[in-house]
């Protein structure tokens, strides 16, 4: 269904307000009810199209600015009873727009993976494990159980999300969870690295100890269709995504090879690793700005700009040290 459920609680004053933009946005339905036995408070609920929702909660939330006591919340739905028939166009037209989650359910899904809490440390200690047995006995299947576990892409889709929304806070959350994770994928391989021999033999060790062209474009495409899988609801793809940028294998081989003490080898994965995350970061940045991310406000749309370019050039410089890193590392042809 494209239809979403709008559950306003608000005090009685501003009714007639949310009732009159529902009317001005053709909402399929319109139900006001008292909130338990407080006669100080309503609960206004609104059936709009999913195309729609956007509009309305823009315009509700600018309306209920000044006051403190309110809260919006927004439910699927499922089915509706008799149903709607739409023209073919009306209906085309709709879906496509429902296929853009709102600003709102955006974060609501991004935001939790920029949590440093106890789960993400879980995740990223069993990951971790899972892709060092892997990378060290060259199991590939176990490998792609690690990508699939490791929570590394999260954070970093948070980060361009807060780039999109100029949400400092969310953008500082992601850096730190990011950070956090890398480092104790590092160091958690670096202590295998010492007690466990690393065998040079393994083909799935090896291939994560240099990169070339082809992984930049794997991956700025991976951190595209990302942020897209996003945007449009189906996290399932992320999988696949997961799978493709593969964040935390380079990470694991960087602490193997620095705890088997070889630096060449850890300077190269090092650099994949690099190269993954600047080129997510970019490509998720400019997916979200192209799928109309946007803060609401006029303020916030100029402050998100302005955190959008800086950030923008930032990775493309970062980006073009890279890309000058791995000419300079190619090998000659003679």
């Amino acid at each position: 269904m494209t239809e979403r459920l709008i559950i306003v609680t608000v005090d009685p004053g501003y009714v007639d307000t949310i009732t009159a933009m529902a009317e001005q946005v053709d909402a399929l339905d319109c139900q006001i009810y008292p909130v338990g036995d407080d006669a100080s408070r309503r609960s206004v609920h609104l059936l709009v199209d999913a195309e729609k929702r956007q509009t309305i909660l823009d315009r509700i939330q600018s309306a209920l600015g000044g006051s403190e006591n309110w809260r919006i919340t927004m439910l699927p739905v499922e089915a509706t009873i008799p149903l709607r028939e739409k023209e073919p166009k009306e209906a085309e037209a709709g879906a496509a727009a429902a296929s853009i989650a709102s600003r709102e359910e955006l974060y609501n899904d991004v935001a939790r993976n920029a949590k440093l809490d106890r789960n993400f440390i879980v995740f990223v200690v069993l990951s971790t494990i899972v892709a060092a047995i892997g990378l060290v006995e060259d199991n590939i299947a176990v490998v792609i159980g690690a990508m699939v576990i490791a929570p590394l892409l999260g954070p970093n889709l948070a980060f361009g999300l807060g780039v999109a929304l100029g949400d400092r806070t969310l953008m500082g959350r992601a850096i730190l969870t990011n950070a956090a994770g890398v480092m104790l994928t590092v160091g958690i391989c670096a202590v295998i690295g010492v007690i466990w021999p690393v065998d040079l033999g393994s083909k799935e060790l090896m291939a994560r100890t240099e990169v070339g062209f082809d992984g930049m474009a794997l991956a700025l495409a991976s951190g595209a269709a990302a942020a897209l899988s996003l945007t449009t609801g189906l996290s399932s793809a992320l999988v696949g995504v997961m799978v493709a940028v593969a964040l935390l294998p380079p990470a694991a081989v960087v602490g193997l090879m620095l705890g088997a003490g070889n630096w060449t080898l850890a300077l190269g994965a090092a650099l994949l690793l690099a190269v993954n995350v600047v080129c997510v970061n970019l490509s998720t940045q400019i997916a979200f700005v192209l799928r109309g991310v946007h803060p609401r406000t006029w303020l916030e749309k100029k402050s998100a700009r302005h955190a959008l370019w800086i950030n923008a050039v930032i990775w493309m410089i970062l980006l073009a040290m890279l890309a000058a890193l791995l000419i300079l590392r190619s090998p000659k042809v003679s």
